[in-house]
């Protein structure tokens, strides 16, 4: 399989790979190539060349846009990375691309997109939706059927509280409290959390 972004992210995923698979990672791709190694690990330019639309890929970039633009513009077999240390319920779902970090609890009849990262030690509660390229931060929790829109990120200690439905690329600051609805393209920080800005 192989990584595509050569990033302080990229090396948590290689430690995820080894600690639940056996599966060896070829190289790991990066457009700004700097380095030939990461972790004993070949870094090569991406092309055509050296890479077929059947090859395994995660894409291991923490931006949500532009692991969003990667995944659109290459044509790769997606997989999902699970740490061996989470807990998944085997009635959640969970999109292809998609990272699951450390100590992460899925509960049951939860749905992740994909190419999503849930970080260490996050809570997803019963049926939350997660959209595709969300990223929901160290020690965050989602209570109870909470929605949260394609290309969010929330920051690390954010609690969102049961039914609240969250827009796309949105950004919550880090240790806010959400007790209302977010709209789309907003940063919403606070206790509770508040409008601060409209993305542009």
């Amino acid at each position: 399989m192989y990584l595509y972004g050569a990033s302080g992210h990229c090396k948590v995923i290689i430690d995820i790979i080894k600690s639940s698979t056996s599966k060896q990672i070829q190289a790991v791709f990066d457009d700004f190539k700097n380095s030939n190694l990461l972790e004993g690990i070949p870094i090569l330019k991406f092309n055509e060349t050296n890479f077929n639309k059947e090859n395994e890929l995660i894409i291991s970039i923490g931006n949500n846009k532009l692991r969003k633009k990667i995944a659109d513009k290459t044509k790769a077999t997606f997989v999902t990375a699970i740490h061996n240390s989470s807990i998944v319920s085997k009635t959640s779902a969970i999109g292809k691309g998609t990272v699951i970090m450390p100590k992460v609890v899925i509960n049951a009849a939860a749905i992740i997109g994909k190419h999503c990262i849930i970080n260490t030690s996050a809570i997803i509660e019963h049926e939350c939706l997660l959209e595709d390229f969300v990223h929901v931060s160290p020690n965050s929790t989602l209570c109870g059927n909470v929605k949260i829109g394609e290309g969010t990120h929330i920051g690390a200690g954010v609690t969102i509280i049961p039914d609240i439905k969250i827009g796309k690329w949105c950004t919550i600051g880090a240790g806010s409290v959400v007790v209302k609805d977010i709209p789309d393209n907003v940063v919403a920080v606070g206790v509770p959390a508040k409008v601060i800005k409209i993305h542009k």
